[in-house]
């Protein structure tokens, strides 16, 4: 049997501190645009249904129960206590923590404190300029209170977050771009954004992941599927390899989380530049029984010691134990047929889990 006893999360949020009836509760499986169709179900998918099977028993009521059963208990228990029995079930024991959702959503410390496990920030970039944006007066302090801001961060996360390719796309252009450039951008955008207004600017979002390459802090590229309504044909990381081949060489590692359903690509880019590594996240969670066959594919093209397990989770302790049980399932699959096979042996199959698992995460991430 291959184990993976020690999981660190190189990617996810924080909970949620409030109790979810039935449609918020489905809404958070999904993420789609809207409600469900009529007459259906967001339980009826992949992620819903992974949720039956592995989180009852965390609450005491058996596999598969029906929805309504699950959150009745869940509302019993009360969601301090739910959110504590699966944290710590799930078998997690480090959590890197995007903190730049907006919600009621538990930081860093929290998450530690729940789960009885580390957990460690990751700065989200957009959101980091957003706040300097709100509180500088010219582009002038912009600019300087920015890369002071991103320095600071720097200091005290493990890792830079950009969803460039979520606000614009991927196919930006992978030069840093010039001082004039980025003072004008600077200027359009302060010049007609309200407070809390969105950066979209395809000139500042080159200027913020540069800044973070500069800073030496691993950073993270969403790509692949993600928020809702997104033109997920912008986010195939393909599109990032101009970039890719212009950072390398500068000590700064990027990850490429999610990436589904283009993961096969986000393998090969690992693949071939020794400072890119793929998040094996979200596109487990997604394709829950599926999750084996998906993850194999990953594993026919990136060497093993770039490959990093996430829960990509966002708000339900549910979906970080979703993320980390199929993980371990299909991973311990895919190598265990690889070892009867004869193909592999059980050793090197189990010092590949545990790279997977966790030690890959805490040499990117220098955690000890």
């Amino acid at each position: 049997m291959i184990e993976t006893p020690s999981l660190v999360d190189q990617y996810c949020h924080g909970v949620l501190r409030t109790e979810l009836g039935l449609g918020t509760f489905e809404a958070h499986l999904a993420r789609g645009e809207g409600p469900p169709a009529p007459g259906t179900t967001f339980f009826d998918t992949q992620t819903g249904f992974a949720v039956r099977r592995w989180c009852p028993p965390l609450l005491g009521l058996e596999p598969h129960c029906p929805p309504a059963r699950y959150l009745a208990r869940r509302r019993e228990l009360g969601v301090l206590e739910a959110g504590r029995r699966l944290l710590r079930g799930s078998g997690i024991t480090t959590y890197l923590v995007d903190t730049g959702l907006p919600g009621d959503l538990t930081g860093p410390g929290e998450m530690a404190s729940t789960g009885d496990a580390d957990a460690h920030e990751i700065v989200r970039l957009e959101l980091l300029a957003e706040q300097v944006a709100d509180t500088s007066g010219t582009v002038e302090s912009f600019l300087a209170n920015l890369a002071e801001s991103v320095h600071g961060a720097a200091a005290h996360a493990v890792a830079f977050a950009s969803v460039a390719g979520v606000r614009h796309g991927l196919a930006l252009a992978p030069e840093p771009p010039g001082p004039g450039e980025v003072r004008g951008a600077a200027g359009r955008w302060l010049a007609h954004r309200p407070v809390g207004g969105p950066l979209t600017d395809p000139v500042l979002l080159r200027h913020l992941l540069w800044i973070a390459v500069a800073s030496g802090r691993p950073l993270q590229l969403h790509a692949g599927f993600g928020e809702p309504g997104l033109r997920i044909d912008r986010t195939d990381p393909v599109l990032l390899t101009d970039f890719v081949r212009a950072t390398a060489g500068l000590g700064t590692a990027l990850v490429l989380l999610h990436g589904y359903p283009y993961h096969r690509h986000a393998a090969h880019l690992a693949a071939v530049f020794p400072h890119v590594y793929a998040d094996l996240g979200a596109e487990l969670v997604r394709t829950g029984a599926r999750a084996t066959a998906v993850l194999a594919e990953v594993l026919e093209l990136a060497p093993f010691g770039k490959l990093l397990f996430s829960s990509g989770a966002h708000g339900l302790p549910e979906l970080h134990v979703v993320g980390a049980r199929l993980f371990s399932e299909a991973l311990a699959r895919v190598l265990g047929t690889w070892v009867a096979e004869g193909a592999w042996s059980l050793t090197d199959a189990q010092r590949v889990a545990a790279l997977i698992a966790e030690g890959n995460a805490r040499r990117v991430y220098g955690l000890e």
